[in-house]
């Protein structure tokens, strides 16, 4: 690996100029412990940035879905729909309620939960008596699902839609946001998404009822009474009053950040997209990705590298890059779970993990450090077509 050049990240942390003000507030007033004013400006903020009614802000987006399967009155032995390409703190809050995941391929034009995998699940599971309680249902990268063919679906046989909005804070699907669908939605501030609290998350919904009752059940399920009094159990989910903080000033500049990354996407594109074999993740109709990471996929028949190489190949410069991934249905903590392709002879999540590739897109990214992304991809590219010209001229 070439460590005399600075390293570039995949998706690093970018301040803006605000935070230390919040934090130094929080300090001057001895707001340091969880709860204070921070935390439910937070949340009012971005319910209000969103559309929503109410939000939770908790410590992790994975503590939010927990907390919205809780709230939806999962029990042990329930199924619960997933999606299968995703990060898996997407799936284990099904595992921590002792409920069955089942997992429901992608389609091509999204990447997301497949409307037509969807539809055959929902129909044998109502068949065998068996439909889920809840679905799951993730935006990956920044672009939204399907969500009006998946809600109209889930509406069908009654059923809870969890919006995963983790990595689409920012995008709009037909004009709304991205997350507010469901009946909950989810995002998070982890270091790497496209603003952070360092770790944080918000469950957000038109039910206030229901937030109210997420936030007892964050802080303990605490009991009104002057002794500390438990007649449920609870967690240990709520955001600090200082990370809270951070998170105002981070949602000040989101439309930046959103703007940033697509204009990465942008210089991505215009560099790269005449490779034979590189495809770009597109973009649906009335639709607006964040664009939190660019993907793209490697057609084998058509590229003269492949993702593997082309990973290695920006290893040795220093910079970070990623696979997309890896299918849940695939992974040894699901083994045997039971998973829906899009079509009988099409699974599209193992297709994407196989040939997928996410590019270095943080907001605070230089045209320069890019340029330097884009200058890796072209000359490996480049050098590997040379030794295919020097074989096909050796053989003759």
């Amino acid at each position: 690996m070439s460590m005399d050049k600075p390293r570039i990240y995949l998706s690093a942390p970018h301040m803006s100029e605000n935070e230390l003000k919040y934090i130094q507030d929080a300090f001057d007033t001895n707001w340091i412990a969880p709860l204070g004013p921070h935390v439910d400006a937070f949340e009012k903020e971005l319910a209000a940035y969103v559309g929503v009614r109410d939000a939770a802000a908790v410590i992790s987006g994975t503590a939010a879905i927990h907390l919205a399967l809780r709230l939806i009155g999962i029990k042990e032995g329930d199924t619960v729909f997933c999606s299968s390409l995703t990060f898996v703190a997407s799936a284990n809050p099904i595992v921590y309620m002792g409920a069955v995941p089942v997992f429901i391929d992608s389609e091509p034009e999204t990447w997301n939960m497949s409307p037509q995998a969807l539809e055959r699940a929902l129909a044998d599971a109502s068949k065998e008596g068996s439909l889920p309680k809840a679905v799951i249902v993730v935006n990956l990268y920044g672009q939204s699902a399907k969500m009006d063919e998946i809600v109209a679906l889930c509406n069908r046989y009654n059923i809870p839609v969890i919006e995963d909005a983790a990595e689409s804070l920012g995008s709009t699907y037909k004009g709304r946001a991205s997350g507010t669908f469901g009946k909950y939605g989810v995002y998070s501030f982890n270091g790497n998404k496209i603003i952070t609290t360092s770790g944080g998350g918000m469950l957000v919904s038109n039910d206030i009822e229901g937030l109210q009752n997420a936030r007892f059940l964050a802080t303990q399920a605490r009991d009104q009474a002057s002794h500390y009094q438990h007649s449920q159990m609870g967690y240990n989910y709520r955001m600090s009053n200082v990370l809270a903080g951070i998170g105002r000033a981070q949602l000040e500049v989101l439309q930046d950040r959103v703007e940033a990354r697509r204009a990465i996407f942008e210089r991505y594109y215009l560099e790269l997209s005449h490779i034979p074999g590189f495809h770009f993740m597109s973009e649906m109709k009335d639709t607006r990705s964040n664009r939190w990471l660019t993907v793209l996929t490697i057609d084998s028949s058509e590229a003269v590298i492949t993702v593997g190489e082309l990973l290695a190949a920006l290893t040795e410069e220093n910079i970070e890059a990623r696979p997309v991934w890896k299918p849940l249905h695939l992974q040894p903590l699901f083994e045997g779970a039971k998973y829906y392709k899009h079509a009988e002879n099409e699974s599209v999540s193992d297709q994407l993990f196989s040939t997928g590739i996410c590019l270095p897109s943080g907001s605070k990214m230089t045209p320069d450090e890019q340029y330097r992304v884009i200058e890796c991809i072209k000359n490996t590219v480049s050098n590997q077509l040379n030794r295919i010209g020097m074989q096909q001229a050796t053989s003759f």
